[in-house]
């Protein structure tokens, strides 16, 4: 998802990541991909999930409504615990893993997390003896891989996925003299080229707006529509080795950050920050690339107040993807069989439909992906785009990326310099050697 979801670690956090990261240290079940059900406990429980994210979050406050009225003996509370899940939400989770104690009976892990927790099989339950390794052909095959760990067993199920638009916003392309229709927004940058000429178009035009938000969505955008071009990597290769110097997908998507930067096309905005949330709601900027959970976070911050100023269109270069989560079921929870009945409805196709109606986060479930309610989903918010179709087109041909088991902390450390850059702190010239030394740092 939701992923969605990203801020700078501090010090002390990473430090506590860093520390955390280095440590290593039954019963019958359901099958079904639906609510489900089994023999009911003797006596009721309480089945705690926990998420992260902006906006909407994971969307589950109608699944959970519908599952709590439907399983009196199994009640679900549900807690969206940060939208900043790097340098708030894992290393709580980590610490609490590592401790034993704190973590939900259900926790929400983002795919850059995901190699980390893989590698600790120690924390997590083995969902297969409760009978979810039955869900295999639910899911695209990279999507299944990634929830099995390092001994073999899967410990996690995909919740979203993130596929990949422009969200632009009408008003503001209106004032700037330039088409507002989604097809002909979208005509307008059939690639990144054509991109930087539409926004020096909309600065010339003085709206009082820039044309992008910050540097870190873009980059990210186009850090995965390039990982696949080679070898389906970004900052780590399959035998978690870096990569970042080497890697072309990371210069090229390095490149044009800096392209734009240089160009004056941003507001100069760090993702997830309060004047970034200021900015959405009151028209600080034009586009922002939008995987399917960005819908929910724009909707959040925006507010009602901006429905139908908002509005999506194709993203340069056609496809791509961004974020996509999975919930697992950590080995310190007192009820692991219920929460393994709760994960196996959330990731079935109705938990699955339930969040892409709330959320806007699009199915990673293969048979949510072909319902006609997903399919034929509009969003209202966003001047009733057909997001059913355009995301089930942004995720037809998607490929996997591989995440290193350190890809969240190096992550977090490059785009800092990223975001120094674009405001001026770090000279042009000289960021590039320290994008790659703060990832060389980040990577121990």
């Amino acid at each position: 998802m939701k992923n969605h979801k990203r801020f700078v670690v501090t010090g002390a956090a990473m430090t506590a990541l860093l520390a955390i990261a280095a440590c290593s240290g039954g019963g019958g079940g359901t099958t079904s991909s639906g609510s489900g059900s089994s023999t009911a406990p003797a006596e009721p429980v309480t089945i705690n999930v926990h998420t992260f994210g902006g906006g909407e979050n994971f969307g589950y406050d109608e699944a959970v409504k519908k599952w709590n009225a439907e399983h009196p003996n199994i009640q679900i509370k549900y807690t969206n615990l940060t939208d900043r899940f790097e340098d708030v939400y894992l290393p709580q989770l980590l610490q609490r893993l590592q401790a034993g104690a704190g973590a939900g009976d259900v926790v929400g892990i983002d795919e850059g997390a995901m190699g980390l927790m893989a590698a600790r099989p120690q924390f997590f339950t083995d969902l297969g003896q409760y009978g979810l390794d039955s869900r295999k052909a639910d899911f695209p095959a990279a999507k299944w891989e990634a929830g099995v760990n390092a001994d073999g067993k899967l410990f996690a199920l995909g919740t979203d996925m993130g596929g990949m638009t422009m969200c632009y916003r009408k008003d503001l392309f209106k004032k700037a003299g330039l088409p507002t229709d989604r097809e002909e927004v979208g005509k307008l940058w059939p690639d990144w080229n054509a991109f930087l000429e539409t926004g020096k178009k909309f600065e010339a035009a003085k709206t009082g707006a820039k044309f992008m938000d910050g540097p870190n969505t873009i980059y990210n955008v186009i850090l995965f529509q390039e990982a696949p071009k080679n070898g389906n990597l970004s900052y780590f290769d399959k035998n978690n080795q870096l990569v970042i110097e080497s890697n072309p997908a990371v210069k090229t998507s390095f490149d044009w950050v800096t392209t734009f930067s240089k160009a004056g096309l941003t507001a100069k905005l760090q993702a997830w920050s309060p004047a970034w949330d200021k900015a959405i709601k009151g028209g600080g900027f034009a586009t922002m690339g939008c995987p399917s959970w960005m819908l929910g976070v724009i909707e959040g911050k925006a507010g009602p107040s901006n429905k139908g100023n908002w509005d999506v269109a194709a993203v340069p270069g056609g496809t791509g993807n961004w974020g996509g989560s999975w919930l697992a079921v950590p080995k310190q929870s007192k009820h692991p069989k219920e929460a393994a009945e709760v994960v196996n409805y959330l990731t079935g196709k109705e938990g699955h439909i339930a969040a892409f109606k709330e959320a806007g986060a699009f199915p990673s479930s293969l048979p949510a992906q072909q319902d006609p309610e997903v399919a034929n989903l509009k969003n209202a918010y966003f001047n009733d785009a057909p997001t059913g179709k355009i995301f089930s087109e942004s995720v037809a041909k998607l490929q996997p990326v591989f995440f290193g088991e350190k890809h969240a902390q190096v992550k977090t450390a490059v785009e800092k310099v990223i975001e120094g850059m674009d405001q001026g702190a770090i000279k042009y010239d000289e960021a590039w050697s320290k994008f790659v030394a703060a990832g060389v740092k980040a990577a121990g």
